[in-house]
């Protein structure tokens, strides 16, 4: 789905994806679901491109619902997936802290487990071969993607600038839709190892200048990231 000039989702507000078309090549933020290679195909179709036009997939951070169908575009099509170091060996292990579930309402916690079923997310196959990047780290990839690091829902979360998108990708370093409550809005997102540090690190996040905020789960926000990261501090209480 297109959401403005170069910027298109894939997914929905469950569980989502993005691509960066540009005259260059694609880059895509994070990987989804393992089915969601199949929106990322209708997707590509619709520009006239095939994965080989992708140049490059970038990870907000390493946990399962974001690196679906990273290791299948490596591997049959030559994409270098890249992540935070600190990241990495969740991403090739899915090695990660135990966290509390938190409040829950059934509904939305089953709505949430019924579509990644769907979308094969008890398939989850771990990346092999990652690009680790830091903090500040502008990548040699379509639209020149800058690296925020943004730790606390993982180690090695981070944020996505990419200026000519207009655009921020925040992976889980918040979320507009909490998938265990359905409950909608900007807030810290659940499954957090450190949720503190967490709410610390959007203050990196409100200096950042752009018009979209996109999260992994739950719509994207079009305001400003100052304007978001007021409201996930707000929601938090």
């Amino acid at each position: 789905m297109k959401l403005a000039p170069h910027l298109h989702r894939l997914g929905n507000d469950v569980v989502s994806c993005y691509l960066i078309d540009t005259d260059d090549g694609i880059t895509l933020v994070d990987a989804a679901l393992p089915g969601h290679w199949h929106d990322l195909q209708n997707e590509l179709r619709s520009l006239g491109k095939t994965a080989d036009d992708i140049r490059g997939l970038v990870l907000t951070h390493g946990d399962s619902d974001h690196i679906g169908f990273a290791e299948r575009l490596r591997r049959e099509h030559g994409v270098p997936v890249y992540v935070h170091a600190a990241d990495a060996d969740r991403a090739r292990t899915g090695e990660k802290p135990k966290t509390p579930l938190g409040t829950m309402k059934v509904g939305a916690a089953l709505g949430f487990f019924s579509y990644s079923l769907r979308k094969n997310g008890l398939r989850t196959t771990y990346v092999s071969e990652v690009v680790e990047v830091a903090d500040g780290d502008v990548l040699d990839l379509p639209g020149s993607p800058v690296i925020v690091g943004m730790p606390g829902h993982s180690p090695g979360s981070v944020a996505v600038h990419v200026p000519l998108a207009d655009a921020v990708f925040v992976g889980d370093a918040l979320t507009t839709r909490h998938v265990l409550t359905g409950r909608t809005g900007p807030q810290p997102a659940p499954f957090t190892d450190d949720p503190a540090e967490s709410r610390a690190s959007l203050d990196r996040l409100a200096q950042l200048p752009a018009s979209w905020v996109l999260p992994g789960h739950g719509a994207p926000s079009h305001a400003t990231p100052a304007e978001v990261a007021e409201a996930v501090r707000q929601a938090a209480g």
